[in-house]
């Protein structure tokens, strides 16, 4: 229909926004055909999922519109906006994030663009977005409807987020932040992981198959979601925006699928839900879930005395082996990610910003950060590896960059001047320690302290239920509603592929 059609309103840009879609939405008697089968498909993830159907679910037809203005209002009510702004400066300061990207605008239209269906806890209620195409409604139904059952079971909003609001300002709380910090992160994948097995199971119902009797179906999904054809604004989003958006999904399944073919259906819902994974590690190898492994976990000893006279603590959290796996990709490339990753053995950061940043914009500027990171591998070779990586990365993250070798006290330290301060990497046993923005002298006490608290026996396992803001953009995102990506919309494009994939 013209927009310049008489009584029809043009549709106008809002703020953020660069183009507007042109929706065809679904009819009433296409919403009433798909709500007529709302209880079948309730009670077939119910069956699926061995997870109890306890109340009848809301439903209702959300418009793009409606869920621009719902993206929004999180934006700027939801205590994690806190969350997303800190965590930007320090993507930044890691070189995750280029210092002239803004977050909020770009994630506002990422966001927009992904979802395809969301359950929101708060109202217990199913959304279906009316702009979605009829043949992939059901499937997204079923995954929606997985969410309203894990709600029922556990209770979605407190299961979900177990994080703690502020910063931490000693080193007890430090320490206690760096137990928990991936928790929200390794839950999403669950949540999502096992509406993401229904979806697969739904969608194979003519094949007489499900995930368990389909190895290769997580692997590929997982490539076909790297395929951003279709996906303009996911195209052109920064890495860890990528990664982060598609990890609980794909990784999500992937873990949910060895756990459903390892222990069977219990274990794989209800069992996960009740007794939930603490870190992407765990994530990311479903079988140290199962043995009960420790997940490695960095400590840090008390340097807030030497910091406080300068600077305000500014976020602390893990940097997992997501976080790590990313960083790698960034700087070194996809093979070299996948090869050195697994190598990965605790990681933890510090951020602390300067007292003299006094303005918005000296606040806001990378400048004003000093950024502690201590990254822990299996053995010397890869932790080496780690280094050269990270510090071929200086230049292209800061400028005036001038390595000081007369200042190195060896081949496994490196020095740099650069126009945010100084920058020390070294290496020390198997671990990296670096620090960026702080003079060399505080550079090497903080080392000093640092590397000397981590343990030499056992590494200690991670622990709930307390959790701090960190590093993780999967956290982030996750804690802007329940986005089911446009994944699920070219899953359900593709619906044929997997199918026969099943069969072979």
């Amino acid at each position: 229909m013209p927009a310049t059609q008489s009584g029809v309103t043009p549709p106008q840009l809002e703020s953020g926004q660069t183009s507007i879609t042109v929706d065809s939405n679904l009819t009433k008697a296409q919403e009433r055909q798909l709500l007529a089968k709302l209880d079948e498909t309730f009670h077939f993830v119910s069956k699926d999922t061995g997870l109890e159907i306890k109340r009848p679910i809301k439903s209702t037809f959300t418009s793009r519109e409606a869920v621009n203005k719902f993206l929004r209002k999180k934006f700027d009510e939801d205590k994690d906006t806190k969350r997303m702004e800190s965590s930007e400066l320090v993507l930044k300061k890691f070189g995750l994030l280029d210092r002239d990207f803004h977050l909020r605008p770009f994630l506002l239209s990422l966001l927009t663009e992904q979802i395809a269906g969301f359950y929101d806890n708060k109202t217990q209620t199913m959304n279906l977005l009316d702009w979605l195409p009829m043949d992939q409604q059901e499937p997204v139904m079923a995954h929606e409807l997985t969410h309203a059952l894990q709600d029922q079971k556990v209770g979605l909003t407190k299961w979900s987020s177990v994080s703690l609001n502020g910063v931490s300002h000693n080193v007890q709380e430090d320490n206690r932040h760096l137990q928990v910090d991936e928790a929200d992160t390794a839950r999403e994948a669950v949540s999502e992981g096992q509406a993401m097995a229904v979806f697969v199971d739904y969608t194979l119902r003519p094949t007489g198959k499900t995930l368990a009797d389909a190895p290769d179906v997580a692997a590929r999904l997982k490539d076909q979601a790297a395929d951003m054809t279709g996906s303009p604004v996911m195209a052109r989003a920064p890495l860890v925006l990528q990664e982060s958006l598609l990890f609980p999904y794909t990784d999500g399944l992937n873990f949910e699928q060895a756990i459903l073919v390892k222990a069977g259906k219990e274990a794989a819902f209800a069992g996960v839900l009740a007794n939930p994974p603490s870190s992407s590690f765990e994530i990311i190898h479903p079988e140290a879930y199962l043995a009960h492994a420790p997940v490695p976990v960095v400590r840090l000893p008390d340097i807030h005395p030497l910091l406080d006279a300068e600077y305000t603590p500014y976020d602390v959290g893990v940097m997992g082996e997501l976080d790590v796996r990313m960083l790698i990709e960034l700087f070194g490339g996809h093979e070299m990610a996948d090869a050195l990753s697994p190598e990965w053995s605790g990681g933890a950061y510090f951020a602390a910003q300067r007292k003299t940043a006094v303005t918005d914009a000296e606040k806001d500027s990378t400048a004003s950060l000093g950024l502690i990171y201590y990254s822990g591998w299996k053995n010397r070779d890869s932790a080496r590896s780690f280094l050269h990586t990270y510090a071929a990365q200086i230049p292209r993250k800061y400028s005036n960059v001038v390595e000081r070798t007369k200042d190195e006290t060896g081949d496994s330290e490196q020095v740099f001047s650069t126009n945010e301060g100084d920058v020390l990497i070294s290496l020390s046993g198997t671990g990296v320690f670096i620090a960026e923005g702080f003079d060399l002298a505080l550079a090497r006490k903080l080392r000093e302290k640092i590397v000397s608290a981590q343990p030499e026996g056992p590494i200690q396992e991670a622990a709930l239920p307390l959790n701090e803001p960190g590093l993780s953009m999967a956290r982030v995102l996750a804690s802007f509603g329940a986005v089911n990506a446009e994944t699920l919309q070219r899953y359900t494009s593709r619906e044929s592929t997997f199918r026969s994939d099943a069969v072979r």
